[in-house]
């Protein structure tokens, strides 16, 4: 199966994603924050580097539940202005 590339704006918001978790760690360590939700700490720095834009709703949804952040607020601040 061949994956269709991401588009500008689908890049655009992993890496605001990435940004958000990464402000929201603060001065936690990635490893304390991965190992709280449960996934690898490469995961963690994929997703907050931009390198997994995409990542899976689980994913995501785990990283919020170790950080303390609401889904609909994480959303909310990944949606991109209309130019």
């Amino acid at each position: 199966m061949v994956r269709t590339p991401l588009t500008p704006e689908e890049r655009e918001r992993g890496e605001r994603l990435g940004r958000l978790l990464r402000e929201a760690r603060g001065d936690r360590s990635m490893t304390e924050i991965a190992a709280r939700a449960g996934v690898s700490a490469e995961t963690l720095r994929k997703i907050e580097t931009g390198r997994a834009p995409t990542p899976a709703f689980f994913t995501v949804a785990a990283l919020a539940g170790a950080l303390g952040l609401s889904m609909d607020e994480l959303a909310g601040q990944c949606v991109l202005a209309p130019v």
